[in-house]
């Protein structure tokens, strides 16, 4: 791999690092065509839909009790996976539950006001399967949802001739009601509009391929959803004492994702970048998903960049907003200070990406594309809604009666003017 200059980018180029997109617009048209089937013929179209994309004929669309007989069937065996996504569960829960937030009331001159905070009723889960399994996903999804107070959270994973025990496990460990045989758009309208077994949900979390997420921008308005996610991506923020062969590893660990996974690495030491484009192509030959990791790295959106300075290193993750941060450099936390953009981060050699992903607590479903810069990833706040509460007693209304009066008539709304006089008669 060769490094790239930042001051020598050109234009195009820019806008391929810095304007990343899920993809989805190729698909729109099919997806919007599935969804409405789905919507108007609901489980024969879904069945039909797995068999065209699935190449799977789906018997029982509600596979709620085969998660529980999976989870039963790796306790029963011992299996260490399952002590493994019980440990990442528990840490997973415990960090969400610090997020959980409270009701409270305050008085502001005479005027009680406050907010409380209520979960959604219903929320659907899309845990993805095709090129692998995601259990790690199912505990992503469904545990904030359950944190925060959800009464039905619904899952939907796509159907396979012989479902991941793994994933089914997780899916059960992490709390889900309802756990449905169903993949791709069809999964979103499924649970956007129900079908004859698919419960419809209020909001569709997850991520997915483009095809999912063009789903979630068709349904959305009818259902609400979290974000429209794209392909996964990184972006290393290293100085001169980051160790080569751990940014390099870490740049392999997510370009194995998907073919069009961004990976980056910027640095203002030459030698670095050149020590960390020599580790990808050493280690390349031997990557397990030689194929996936190869074209990722071959992304318009990935490369290994050498900047002037570590403030314009700074600006380019800035920039980048990355789904992923990880900053491996002597004062992480100054360098932080100046980044505002990013979905998690990780700071220092010994936090890989693949931490956070599967078990150090925070939560792996964050904005791609950019999409850092205008929200944040997926939390307990996610599957909550807030109401303002206020009491106000006769002396605090006397004194805001003039101003509320007075602004009133400004807007010609004189009904609102006499609802406050008519108290004082």
């Amino acid at each position: 791999m060769d490094v790239r200059t930042v001051a020598d980018l050109s234009p195009a180029e820019r806008r391929a690092l810095f304007e990343r997109d899920a993809g989805v617009e190729g698909v729109r048209e099919d997806v919007r065509e599935i969804v409405e089937r789905v919507r108007e013929e609901g489980d024969v179209a879904v069945r039909e839909f797995a068999e065209e994309y699935d190449g799977v004929a789906v018997g029982n669309v509600d596979i709620t009790d085969d998660a529980a007989r999976a989870h039963e069937k790796l306790a029963d065996a011992d299996d260490p996976v399952l002590d493994a996504v019980r440990e990442a569960a528990a840490n997973v829960r415990e960090f969400h539950e610090r997020q959980r937030p409270e009701d409270w009331r305050d008085d502001f001159g005479g005027r009680e006001l406050g907010r409380r905070f209520r979960p959604i009723d219903r929320v659907g889960v899309y845990v993805p399967g095709g090129a692998a399994a995601y259990p790690s996903s199912a505990l992503m999804g469904i545990i904030p949802a359950v944190v925060a107070g959800v009464d039905h959270v619904a899952v939907a994973t796509p159907p396979a001739e012989e479902l991941n025990p793994v994933t089914l496990a997780a899916i059960h460990e992490a709390g889900a009601d309802a756990v449905y045989s169903v993949g791709g758009a069809q999964a979103i309208g499924a649970m956007a509009y129900g079908t004859e077994t698919v419960t419809a949900v209020e909001k569709i979390v997850g991520p997915g391929n483009r095809w999912v997420t063009a789903a979630k921008a068709e349904v959305r308005g009818d259902a609400e959803i979290d974000f429209l996610a794209g392909p996964s991506e990184v972006l290393v923020l290293a100085d001169a004492t980051a160790d080569p062969s751990f940014v390099a590893a870490d740049l392999l660990a997510q370009a194995e994702h998907d073919d069009h996974a961004s990976v980056v690495a910027v640095t203002d030491d030459a030698d670095l970048a050149e020590a960390v484009a020599a580790e990808l192509d050493a280690r390349l030959p031997d990557c397990d998903r030689r194929e996936t990791v190869e074209a990722a790295l071959e992304n318009d959106a990935s490369g290994v960049f050498l900047a002037r300075s570590m403030s314009e290193a700074v600006l380019f993750a800035e920039e980048y907003a990355a789904e992923h941060l990880s900053i491996q450099a002597d004062d992480d936390e100054a360098l932080l200070d100046r980044i505002d953009s990013a979905g998690s981060v990780f700071l220092g050699p010994y936090t890989p990406v693949a931490a956070g992903d599967y078990a150090s607590g925070t939560n792996h479903v964050l904005p791609t594309g950019g999409g850092a810069r205008r929200f944040g990833g997926l939390s307990v706040e996610t599957f909550m809604r807030s109401t303002t509460v206020q009491r106000l007693d006769r002396n605090a209304l006397d004194d805001l009666s003039g101003t509320v009066t007075t602004l009133a008539e400004a807007e010609g709304l004189t009904g609102h003017a006499e609802s406050v006089r008519r108290r004082f008669e």
